[in-house]
Order: C-alpha cells, then structure tokens, then sequence
C-alpha cells in the first residue's frame, strides 16, 4: 500500500521511503546485480533502473545494460524490496506489449513491481534504435493514448499481474503530465530539480488538476530524485523542505562502476527516525479542501 490505512475524513499518512534508482551504465553486470542485493539488504524500499540504451552522462559509448531484462534478472535475485523502471519510456514499446512485459516481471518478483512511465525524451535513444522523435506534446499524447491501452491489457492478461501493481508516472510538465498523473497515477516523480521552489507550481498544477475530477492529491505518493553527487547536501539543506510540500518517496541515484548504495545509510536512518514518529501520532481528521 501507498498510505497507511485510516477511517474516513481522517488524514492520510504515508510513510517516507527511500528508493534507490541504480544507472545502468559505466560497470560490469555482477557488480550491478551486486548492488542490487545490497540495497535489498540494507533496507531500501525500492529499486530502480532508467530505461535507456546508452549513457545518459561519462562517455557516451561506455558499458550499459537494456531495462527490462535488467528488472528480470533484479526480481530473480531479491525478495523483500519493490522494483521498477524510473521510468519507461512510451515511445520504445507497443503499450499492450508493454504492460505483458511488466505483468511477467511482476510475476518473476512475486508482486513487487511497480510499473512507471514517462513520455521519453532522451533523442539519442530514438535516432539510434530508429523510433520516430516527434516533439514533446506529441510524445506526451502518445502517451496520454496508451495508459488506457496499459490499463485495460493488464485488466484482461491470463494471469493477471499478482494483486494491485502500482502506476507511476513521471515527468512535471503543468499542462499536460500532471493532468496524465491526476487521472491515472498512483506514484508521481516530479524529477530531479535543483531547488525545492522548483516544484511549487507543478505542485499546485497536479491539485488543479486532481480537483477538477475529484480526486484528493494527496492520496497519490509525490516522489523526488536525488543526483549522485548531491546525496549529502540535498538531505542537509533540502530534505525537511520538500517534506513539507508534501513528498514522501526519495530516489537516490547511484552510477557505476561500484554503485555504492551504503552511501545511502544517513537516508536511510533519517526515514526510520522520521517513520517511527509518525506512526506515534494521532490521526487527525483531513482539512476540507
């Protein structure tokens, strides 16, 4: 579950969790799987890759490893910890294939996954593997078209995926994405900005948008990215912040060659502290919007 369970007209709470998004590029793949293990191991809630096919930063030919087959292989070797593609890309898949993929992953997990989505926007990626690179609004209607498409092929899938397999949705465009997420996230990433007053009014987009169909905004998990090499100033100076606005999920991000997840541990400490606090509070009943 995305919230901890509370009667109606109370506040929903959801805890912090902590998510580690491993880039698949610049290592060798047992050490990869490696650092997947680890971060099962030292408690991380979920495990993330990006879906791309060649590095997004270092040297653009360097070693890199595909998304989906990567989550198989991540789902075969851990147990206990959530997995996914942070996030993949609408453009690469017929949606209906797509959400086969995702079913059997979750499958291979035994539940574990959850499935995120994005519009693309990495052109290379497109003119290399030979998919046409439409604009942005294009590319956000494309995928606007397949989340019904996504949905429905899951509904219908013999099996089915194993119990309720959580949507994300990324991206923090005011106009169109969060109007995507509104309608049919569970889990928003708005990305990974430099500054907490960055996401203010994609904020206040999505609870325009979720108002107008009736949905309460904070029922959806708003989740944030961290870069690599901004693990230690980010939970210094901007964690608390960004707590406030209202975001529970934060996604470390960590590159090859050694994936070094440990340096993780004070994040994972802070949400602990934080989460055994929370769960010591009373509920209190929801403000009216």
């Amino acid at each position: 579950m995305l919230a901890l369970a509370t009667h109606a007209g109370e506040e929903t709470v959801k805890p912090i969790r902590v998510a580690a998004q491993l880039h698949p590029q610049h290592g060798d793949l047992p050490a990869l799987r490696g650092a997947a293990v680890q971060a099962e191991e030292l408690g991380y809630d979920a495990l993330y890759t990006w879906d791309h096919f060649s590095p997004l930063y270092g040297k653009g030919s360097g070693q890199h490893y595909e998304c989906w087959t990567l989550l198989a292989s991540w789902a075969e070797a851990t147990s206990r910890i959530a997995l996914g593609p942070l996030v993949a890309c609408n453009s690469y898949r017929n949606p209906d294939l797509l959400a086969d993929m995702a079913r059997t992953v979750d499958h291979i997990s035994g539940g574990r996954l959850t499935l995120g989505l994005g519009a693309g926007w990495f052109e290379r990626d497109y003119r290399e593997y030979g998919f046409v690179f439409p604009d942005a609004v294009a590319r956000l209607r494309q995928l606007g078209e397949s989340l019904p498409r996504i949905r429905h092929r899951l509904q219908v899938l013999n099996p089915p995926p194993l119990g309720t397999m959580p949507l994300l949705i990324a991206g923090g465009g005011e106009q169109l994405t969060t109007r995507l997420v509104a309608r049919y996230a569970d889990a928003w990433h708005v990305g990974f900005p430099d500054r907490p007053d960055e996401v203010l009014p994609k904020v206040a987009a999505l609870r325009r948008w979720c108002a107008e169909i009736g949905r309460d905004a904070n029922d959806i998990e708003w989740a944030v990215g961290v870069e690599p090499y901004d693990l230690d100033r980010f939970l210094e100076r901007d964690f608390e912040t960004y707590l406030e606005i209202g975001f529970t999920q934060f996604t470390l991000g960590f590159n090859g060659p050694d994936w070094q997840v440990a340096q993780g541990q004070l994040w994972l400490n802070r949400r602990d502290a934080i989460n055994a606090q929370r769960s010591r509070q009373p509920v209190r009943p929801r403000a009216s919007a």
